[in-house]
Protein backbone atom coordinates (compact mmCIF):
# COMPACT_ATOMS: atom_id res chain seq x y z
CA UNK A 1 0.00 0.00 0.00
CA UNK A 2 1.26 3.40 -0.58
CA UNK A 3 -0.14 7.45 -1.15
CA UNK A 4 -0.56 9.91 1.14
CA UNK A 5 -3.62 10.20 2.74
CA UNK A 6 -5.41 13.91 3.71
CA UNK A 7 -6.86 13.61 6.87
CA UNK A 8 -9.32 16.94 7.65
CA UNK A 9 -10.36 17.05 11.26
CA UNK A 10 -8.05 16.33 14.65
CA UNK A 11 -10.78 15.38 16.77
CA UNK A 12 -11.04 11.37 18.16
CA UNK A 13 -12.51 9.97 14.15
CA UNK A 14 -9.62 11.73 12.52
CA UNK A 15 -6.94 10.67 15.27
CA UNK A 16 -8.86 7.26 15.40
CA UNK A 17 -7.94 7.14 11.27
CA UNK A 18 -4.65 8.44 12.03
CA UNK A 19 -3.29 5.72 14.67
CA UNK A 20 -4.74 3.27 12.19
CA UNK A 21 -2.61 4.23 8.86
CA UNK A 22 -0.14 5.70 10.68
CA UNK A 23 3.35 2.84 10.35
CA UNK A 24 1.60 0.81 7.19
CA UNK A 25 3.68 2.39 4.76
CA UNK A 26 0.91 5.10 3.85
CA UNK A 27 2.13 9.19 4.18
CA UNK A 28 -0.33 10.49 6.68
CA UNK A 29 -0.92 13.95 7.07
CA UNK A 30 -3.71 15.15 9.77
CA UNK A 31 -4.63 18.98 9.28
CA UNK A 32 -6.43 20.86 11.97
CA UNK A 33 -8.51 23.83 12.17
CA UNK A 34 -7.93 24.85 15.83
CA UNK A 35 -5.13 25.25 18.05
CA UNK A 36 -4.91 21.54 19.48
CA UNK A 37 -6.17 18.07 18.54
CA UNK A 38 -8.86 16.12 20.20
CA UNK A 39 -12.27 17.80 19.55
CA UNK A 40 -15.13 18.09 22.61
CA UNK A 41 -12.54 14.92 24.15
CA UNK A 42 -10.04 17.18 25.13
CA UNK A 43 -8.55 18.99 28.28
CA UNK A 44 -7.39 22.52 27.98
CA UNK A 45 -5.82 24.85 31.09
CA UNK A 46 -8.97 27.12 32.62
CA UNK A 47 -8.03 30.71 33.30
CA UNK A 48 -10.96 31.48 36.21
CA UNK A 49 -10.52 28.26 37.87
CA UNK A 50 -6.42 28.09 37.65
CA UNK A 51 -6.40 24.45 36.44
CA UNK A 52 -6.33 21.76 33.44
CA UNK A 53 -10.20 20.76 32.66
CA UNK A 54 -12.00 18.68 30.58
CA UNK A 55 -14.31 20.44 27.98
CA UNK A 56 -16.63 17.34 28.81
CA UNK A 57 -17.10 14.54 30.82
CA UNK A 58 -17.13 11.14 29.56
CA UNK A 59 -18.17 7.74 31.44
CA UNK A 60 -17.12 4.80 29.44
CA UNK A 61 -17.91 1.05 29.56
CA UNK A 62 -15.83 -2.12 29.49
CA UNK A 63 -17.81 -2.89 26.08
CA UNK A 64 -16.56 0.29 24.40
CA UNK A 65 -13.68 -2.32 22.25
CA UNK A 66 -12.72 0.25 19.43
CA UNK A 67 -12.04 2.56 22.98
CA UNK A 68 -9.92 0.13 23.88
CA UNK A 69 -8.29 -0.89 20.65
CA UNK A 70 -7.41 2.55 20.31
CA UNK A 71 -6.14 3.08 23.62
CA UNK A 72 -4.11 0.11 23.28
CA UNK A 73 -2.39 0.62 19.70
CA UNK A 74 -1.26 4.15 21.69
CA UNK A 75 -0.30 2.91 24.56
CA UNK A 76 -2.48 4.18 26.90
CA UNK A 77 -4.67 1.55 27.85
CA UNK A 78 -3.97 1.79 31.83
CA UNK A 79 -4.66 5.62 31.43
CA UNK A 80 -8.39 5.13 32.54
CA UNK A 81 -9.68 4.40 36.10
CA UNK A 82 -13.35 2.94 37.63
CA UNK A 83 -14.32 0.78 40.31
CA UNK A 84 -12.96 -2.49 38.44
CA UNK A 85 -16.92 -3.78 38.95
CA UNK A 86 -20.43 -2.81 37.51
CA UNK A 87 -21.40 -0.38 40.21
CA UNK A 88 -23.42 2.80 39.62
CA UNK A 89 -24.16 4.67 42.56
CA UNK A 90 -27.38 6.95 42.27
CA UNK A 91 -29.56 9.36 44.84
CA UNK A 92 -32.87 10.68 44.03
CA UNK A 93 -33.27 14.61 44.85
CA UNK A 94 -36.69 14.18 45.00
CA UNK A 95 -37.19 11.74 48.32
CA UNK A 96 -33.22 11.99 48.54
CA UNK A 97 -33.19 7.64 48.41
CA UNK A 98 -29.54 6.25 47.43
CA UNK A 99 -28.84 3.14 46.13
CA UNK A 100 -26.32 1.60 43.87
CA UNK A 101 -27.17 -0.44 40.64
CA UNK A 102 -24.68 -3.74 41.50
CA UNK A 103 -25.29 -5.22 38.12
CA UNK A 104 -24.50 -9.35 37.71
CA UNK A 105 -21.02 -9.69 36.15
CA UNK A 106 -22.39 -12.54 33.75
CA UNK A 107 -25.06 -12.17 31.47
CA UNK A 108 -27.50 -13.95 33.81
CA UNK A 109 -29.21 -10.71 35.56
CA UNK A 110 -29.08 -12.47 38.73
CA UNK A 111 -29.26 -8.66 40.36
CA UNK A 112 -32.70 -8.24 39.00
CA UNK A 113 -33.69 -10.91 42.21
CA UNK A 114 -31.69 -9.10 45.05
CA UNK A 115 -33.62 -5.60 46.24
CA UNK A 116 -30.00 -4.40 47.45
CA UNK A 117 -28.40 -4.45 43.89
CA UNK A 118 -31.22 -3.19 41.73
CA UNK A 119 -33.23 0.23 41.29
CA UNK A 120 -35.42 0.43 44.57
CA UNK A 121 -39.70 0.78 44.00
CA UNK A 122 -39.19 -1.27 40.44
CA UNK A 123 -41.06 -4.20 39.66
CA UNK A 124 -39.85 -7.31 37.80
CA UNK A 125 -42.29 -6.71 35.35
CA UNK A 126 -40.53 -3.42 34.01
CA UNK A 127 -37.57 -5.47 33.00
CA UNK A 128 -39.74 -5.61 29.88
CA UNK A 129 -39.18 -2.24 28.70
CA UNK A 130 -35.31 -3.53 27.66
CA UNK A 131 -36.37 -5.84 25.18
CA UNK A 132 -38.97 -3.17 23.61
CA UNK A 133 -36.03 -1.19 23.25
CA UNK A 134 -33.47 -3.48 21.89
CA UNK A 135 -36.19 -4.73 19.17
CA UNK A 136 -37.88 -0.87 18.44
CA UNK A 137 -38.87 0.04 14.92
CA UNK A 138 -37.00 3.05 12.98
CA UNK A 139 -39.40 5.34 14.00
CA UNK A 140 -39.98 5.09 17.48
CA UNK A 141 -38.77 6.80 20.18
CA UNK A 142 -37.71 5.64 23.82
CA UNK A 143 -41.08 7.13 25.59
CA UNK A 144 -42.91 4.85 23.08
CA UNK A 145 -41.08 1.86 24.73
CA UNK A 146 -40.65 2.80 28.14
CA UNK A 147 -43.20 1.12 30.82
CA UNK A 148 -44.43 3.12 33.33
CA UNK A 149 -42.33 2.42 36.96
CA UNK A 150 -39.40 3.26 38.78
CA UNK A 151 -37.06 1.42 36.30
CA UNK A 152 -37.83 3.60 33.84
CA UNK A 153 -38.30 6.74 35.94
CA UNK A 154 -34.63 6.30 37.78
CA UNK A 155 -32.51 4.31 35.60
CA UNK A 156 -33.71 4.15 31.88
CA UNK A 157 -34.50 7.35 31.01
CA UNK A 158 -32.08 9.36 32.92
CA UNK A 159 -29.64 6.54 30.91
CA UNK A 160 -31.36 7.40 27.65
CA UNK A 161 -30.79 10.94 27.97
CA UNK A 162 -27.18 10.63 28.86
CA UNK A 163 -26.43 7.82 26.27
CA UNK A 164 -28.30 10.00 23.24
CA UNK A 165 -27.95 13.30 24.41
CA UNK A 166 -31.62 13.79 23.37
CA UNK A 167 -34.73 13.69 25.05
CA UNK A 168 -36.79 10.79 25.30
CA UNK A 169 -39.62 11.98 24.04
CA UNK A 170 -37.83 12.21 20.22
CA UNK A 171 -34.72 10.06 20.70
CA UNK A 172 -34.00 7.14 18.79
CA UNK A 173 -35.65 4.03 21.08
CA UNK A 174 -33.39 1.54 18.05
CA UNK A 175 -30.05 3.86 18.95
CA UNK A 176 -30.45 3.42 22.70
CA UNK A 177 -31.71 -0.43 21.93
CA UNK A 178 -28.25 -0.45 20.16
CA UNK A 179 -26.41 0.37 23.18
CA UNK A 180 -28.36 -1.49 26.09
CA UNK A 181 -27.69 -4.37 22.99
CA UNK A 182 -23.75 -3.97 23.48
CA UNK A 183 -23.55 -3.34 26.99
CA UNK A 184 -25.79 -4.28 29.66
CA UNK A 185 -27.74 -7.40 27.65
CA UNK A 186 -23.75 -9.05 27.81
CA UNK A 187 -23.90 -8.72 31.17
CA UNK A 188 -21.90 -6.68 34.16
CA UNK A 189 -18.52 -7.55 32.76
CA UNK A 190 -19.50 -5.49 30.08
CA UNK A 191 -20.67 -2.42 32.18
CA UNK A 192 -18.18 -1.89 34.05
CA UNK A 193 -17.33 2.18 34.30
CA UNK A 194 -14.21 3.84 33.95
CA UNK A 195 -13.15 7.73 32.88
CA UNK A 196 -9.79 8.94 32.18
CA UNK A 197 -7.34 9.12 35.76
CA UNK A 198 -5.87 12.71 34.80
CA UNK A 199 -7.90 14.45 31.84
CA UNK A 200 -9.18 13.59 27.81
CA UNK A 201 -6.39 14.75 26.54
CA UNK A 202 -3.51 12.70 28.46
CA UNK A 203 -5.66 9.46 27.71
CA UNK A 204 -7.27 10.17 24.54
CA UNK A 205 -5.31 12.84 22.69
CA UNK A 206 -1.28 13.35 24.14
CA UNK A 207 -0.83 9.57 23.43
CA UNK A 208 -2.18 9.36 20.01
CA UNK A 209 0.02 13.05 19.01
CA UNK A 210 3.15 10.86 20.51
CA UNK A 211 2.47 7.54 19.01
CA UNK A 212 2.03 9.32 15.59
CA UNK A 213 5.33 11.25 15.75
CA UNK A 214 6.61 8.32 16.29
CA UNK A 215 5.60 7.07 12.98
CA UNK A 216 6.94 10.11 10.92
CA UNK A 217 2.83 11.28 10.73
CA UNK A 218 2.23 14.96 10.27
CA UNK A 219 -0.06 16.16 12.85
CA UNK A 220 -1.11 20.83 11.45
CA UNK A 221 -2.62 22.36 14.03
CA UNK A 222 -4.11 25.82 13.21
CA UNK A 223 -4.57 24.73 9.52
CA UNK A 224 -8.03 24.71 8.22
CA UNK A 225 -9.27 23.24 5.09
CA UNK A 226 -11.36 26.02 3.29
CA UNK A 227 -12.36 24.38 -0.02
CA UNK A 228 -11.76 20.89 -2.17
CA UNK A 229 -11.30 21.28 -6.24
CA UNK A 230 -13.07 18.17 -7.71
CA UNK A 231 -11.82 16.63 -10.99
CA UNK A 232 -12.69 13.16 -12.92
CA UNK A 233 -14.97 11.99 -9.89
CA UNK A 234 -12.37 12.64 -7.28
CA UNK A 235 -10.87 14.88 -4.94
CA UNK A 236 -7.36 16.70 -6.96
CA UNK A 237 -6.30 18.93 -3.96
CA UNK A 238 -7.22 20.89 -0.72
CA UNK A 239 -7.30 24.40 -0.08
CA UNK A 240 -5.01 25.27 2.81
CA UNK A 241 -3.99 28.63 4.41
CA UNK A 242 -0.37 28.35 2.45
CA UNK A 243 -2.44 27.51 -1.18
CA UNK A 244 -3.65 24.35 -2.72
CA UNK A 245 -2.04 20.97 -1.88
CA UNK A 246 -2.49 18.10 -4.80
CA UNK A 247 -4.24 14.55 -4.11
CA UNK A 248 -2.63 12.34 -6.46
CA UNK A 249 -4.03 9.45 -7.84
CA UNK A 250 -2.82 6.77 -4.93
CA UNK A 251 -3.89 9.33 -2.22
CA UNK A 252 -6.92 9.60 -0.31
CA UNK A 253 -8.95 11.97 1.99
CA UNK A 254 -10.93 11.43 4.96
CA UNK A 255 -13.06 13.93 6.41
CA UNK A 256 -14.09 13.87 10.33
CA UNK A 257 -15.02 17.37 10.45
CA UNK A 258 -17.93 17.54 12.37
CA UNK A 259 -21.37 17.39 10.29
CA UNK A 260 -21.87 21.40 9.55
CA UNK A 261 -18.29 21.43 8.16
CA UNK A 262 -18.40 19.04 6.09
CA UNK A 263 -21.82 19.33 4.88
CA UNK A 264 -20.36 22.93 3.66
CA UNK A 265 -17.15 21.92 2.79
CA UNK A 266 -18.66 19.15 0.12
CA UNK A 267 -21.57 21.24 -1.05
CA UNK A 268 -20.70 21.33 -4.36
CA UNK A 269 -18.36 18.27 -4.82
CA UNK A 270 -21.03 15.99 -3.41
CA UNK A 271 -24.54 17.63 -4.32
CA UNK A 272 -27.16 15.77 -1.97
CA UNK A 273 -24.77 14.24 0.46
CA UNK A 274 -26.81 13.86 3.78
CA UNK A 275 -26.12 15.12 6.68
CA UNK A 276 -27.77 15.48 10.76
CA UNK A 277 -28.90 19.45 10.68
CA UNK A 278 -30.36 19.25 14.09
CA UNK A 279 -28.13 19.45 17.09
CA UNK A 280 -28.72 19.02 20.99
CA UNK A 281 -26.08 21.02 23.63
CA UNK A 282 -24.53 19.21 26.57
CA UNK A 283 -23.91 21.52 29.51
CA UNK A 284 -20.84 20.74 32.00
CA UNK A 285 -20.17 23.15 35.19
CA UNK A 286 -16.34 22.96 37.13
CA UNK A 287 -15.99 23.69 40.36
CA UNK A 288 -12.81 23.57 42.42
CA UNK A 289 -13.02 23.36 45.93
CA UNK A 290 -10.81 24.55 48.33
CA UNK A 291 -9.33 20.91 49.11
CA UNK A 292 -10.24 17.55 47.67
CA UNK A 293 -13.16 16.02 49.44
CA UNK A 294 -12.80 12.54 51.07
CA UNK A 295 -15.53 10.36 49.37
CA UNK A 296 -16.91 7.10 51.73
CA UNK A 297 -18.67 3.85 50.79
CA UNK A 298 -19.38 3.00 46.63
CA UNK A 299 -18.53 6.74 45.77
CA UNK A 300 -15.11 6.40 46.71
CA UNK A 301 -14.59 3.52 44.51
CA UNK A 302 -17.05 4.71 41.56
CA UNK A 303 -16.00 8.53 41.71
CA UNK A 304 -19.51 9.24 40.64
CA UNK A 305 -22.77 9.60 41.02
CA UNK A 306 -26.15 9.64 39.10
CA UNK A 307 -28.69 12.06 39.71
CA UNK A 308 -32.01 12.15 39.29
CA UNK A 309 -35.09 14.18 39.60
CA UNK A 310 -32.63 17.19 39.37
CA UNK A 311 -30.91 19.52 36.44
CA UNK A 312 -27.81 17.82 37.19
CA UNK A 313 -27.53 13.64 35.62
CA UNK A 314 -23.76 12.89 37.01
CA UNK A 315 -21.04 14.42 39.11
CA UNK A 316 -17.56 13.13 38.84
CA UNK A 317 -15.37 13.59 41.95
CA UNK A 318 -11.29 14.82 40.07
CA UNK A 319 -9.37 15.94 43.07
CA UNK A 320 -10.38 19.12 44.16
CA UNK A 321 -12.51 19.71 41.02
CA UNK A 322 -16.42 18.59 41.04
CA UNK A 323 -17.79 18.05 37.49
CA UNK A 324 -21.48 17.86 36.78
CA UNK A 325 -22.57 16.83 33.19
CA UNK A 326 -26.22 18.19 31.86
CA UNK A 327 -27.13 16.18 28.77
CA UNK A 328 -29.72 17.43 26.16
CA UNK A 329 -29.59 20.64 27.49
CA UNK A 330 -31.29 22.83 24.22
CA UNK A 331 -34.16 23.16 27.06
CA UNK A 332 -31.12 25.17 29.52
CA UNK A 333 -30.29 27.20 26.33
CA UNK A 334 -32.18 30.52 28.11
CA UNK A 335 -30.96 30.05 31.41
CA UNK A 336 -27.90 32.27 32.90
CA UNK A 337 -24.69 30.24 33.55
CA UNK A 338 -24.49 31.92 37.42
CA UNK A 339 -28.30 30.82 37.94
CA UNK A 340 -27.57 27.54 36.31
CA UNK A 341 -25.03 26.75 38.25
CA UNK A 342 -25.86 28.39 41.65
CA UNK A 343 -29.04 25.43 41.04
CA UNK A 344 -26.81 22.76 40.32
CA UNK A 345 -24.63 23.72 43.19
CA UNK A 346 -27.28 23.03 45.48
CA UNK A 347 -27.93 19.79 43.90
CA UNK A 348 -24.41 18.66 43.94
CA UNK A 349 -24.31 19.14 48.03
CA UNK A 350 -27.89 17.43 48.60
CA UNK A 351 -26.25 14.53 46.26
CA UNK A 352 -22.84 14.18 47.62
CA UNK A 353 -22.34 15.45 51.34
CA UNK A 354 -23.91 12.70 52.79
CA UNK A 355 -21.01 10.69 51.23
CA UNK A 356 -18.39 12.85 52.40
CA UNK A 357 -16.53 12.55 55.37
CA UNK A 358 -16.83 16.52 55.55
CA UNK A 359 -19.62 18.28 54.15
CA UNK A 360 -19.01 20.65 51.00
CA UNK A 361 -19.41 24.59 51.83
CA UNK A 362 -22.71 26.30 51.37
CA UNK A 363 -21.17 28.75 49.28
CA UNK A 364 -20.83 28.36 45.77
CA UNK A 365 -16.90 27.90 45.12
CA UNK A 366 -15.72 29.13 41.78
CA UNK A 367 -16.67 27.88 39.11
CA UNK A 368 -16.85 27.56 34.96
CA UNK A 369 -19.39 26.59 33.06
CA UNK A 370 -19.00 24.77 29.72
CA UNK A 371 -21.55 25.23 27.19
CA UNK A 372 -20.79 22.57 24.04
CA UNK A 373 -24.21 24.31 21.87
CA UNK A 374 -23.53 21.81 18.92
CA UNK A 375 -22.38 18.61 21.27
CA UNK A 376 -23.92 16.39 18.85
CA UNK A 377 -26.39 16.01 16.60
CA UNK A 378 -29.79 15.03 17.88
CA UNK A 379 -30.29 11.21 17.81
CA UNK A 380 -33.90 11.04 16.60
CA UNK A 381 -35.36 8.77 13.92
CA UNK A 382 -35.73 11.44 11.64
CA UNK A 383 -31.56 12.55 12.15
CA UNK A 384 -30.54 9.01 11.98
CA UNK A 385 -31.93 8.85 8.45
CA UNK A 386 -29.55 11.76 7.50
CA UNK A 387 -26.01 9.66 8.31
CA UNK A 388 -24.35 9.42 5.76
CA UNK A 389 -22.26 6.02 5.22
CA UNK A 390 -18.26 6.32 5.01
CA UNK A 391 -17.85 5.94 1.31
CA UNK A 392 -18.79 8.66 -1.15
CA UNK A 393 -19.52 9.39 -5.09
CA UNK A 394 -15.98 10.55 -4.87
CA UNK A 395 -13.93 8.14 -5.35
CA UNK A 396 -11.41 8.80 -2.73
CA UNK A 397 -12.98 10.29 -0.26
CA UNK A 398 -14.07 8.61 2.89
CA UNK A 399 -16.11 10.10 6.05
CA UNK A 400 -15.39 9.79 9.48
CA UNK A 401 -17.27 11.22 12.62
CA UNK A 402 -19.73 10.49 15.27
CA UNK A 403 -22.60 11.87 12.99
CA UNK A 404 -22.13 9.13 10.02
CA UNK A 405 -23.68 5.64 9.84
CA UNK A 406 -21.45 4.01 12.90
CA UNK A 407 -25.07 2.22 14.62
CA UNK A 408 -24.24 4.35 17.69
CA UNK A 409 -25.31 7.83 18.90
CA UNK A 410 -22.81 10.22 18.68
CA UNK A 411 -20.22 8.68 21.22
CA UNK A 412 -16.93 8.65 21.68
CA UNK A 413 -17.06 4.86 21.17
CA UNK A 414 -18.90 5.95 17.23
CA UNK A 415 -15.90 8.26 16.94
CA UNK A 416 -13.30 5.94 16.80
CA UNK A 417 -15.85 3.00 15.16
CA UNK A 418 -15.84 5.70 12.18
CA UNK A 419 -12.22 6.79 12.31
CA UNK A 420 -11.54 2.37 11.44
CA UNK A 421 -14.18 2.34 9.52
CA UNK A 422 -12.95 4.80 6.80
CA UNK A 423 -9.53 3.18 6.64
CA UNK A 424 -10.95 0.08 5.99
CA UNK A 425 -12.84 1.61 3.58
CA UNK A 426 -9.95 3.14 2.15
CA UNK A 427 -7.65 -0.38 2.20
CA UNK A 428 -11.11 -2.27 0.34
CA UNK A 429 -10.56 0.27 -2.19
CA UNK A 430 -6.99 0.10 -2.93
CA UNK A 431 -7.17 -3.84 -2.64
CA UNK A 432 -10.67 -3.93 -5.18
CA UNK A 433 -7.71 -1.94 -7.30
CA UNK A 434 -5.12 -3.93 -7.06
CA UNK A 435 -4.46 -6.71 -10.50
CA UNK A 436 -4.83 -10.30 -9.99
CA UNK A 437 -1.97 -12.03 -9.22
Amino acid sequence: MAGHVHIVGGGLAGLSAAVELAGSGVRVSVYEAGPACGGRARSYYDRQLDCRIDNGNHLLLSANDAVFRYLGLIGAERSLVGPGRPIFPFVDLGDRSRWTLDLSRGRLPFWLLSRRRRVPGMRLGEIRSLTRLMQAGADQTVSDCLLPGMLSARLLAPFAVSALNTPCETGSAALLGAVIHDSLAKGGQACIPCFPAVGLSESFVDPALDHLALLKAEIRTGCRVSGIEVTGGRIASLRLPEGAVPVGADDAVIMAVPAPVAADLLSDAVPGLPVPDAFESILNVHFRLPQAPVALGTLAQARFIGVVGGISEWVFVKGDILSVTVSAANRYADRGNDDLAARIWDEVRAAIDPALAHPLPADMPPMRVVRERRATFAATPAQERLRPGTRTVLDNLFLAGDWTATGLPATIEGAIRSGAAAVRAFRARDMAGMPAG
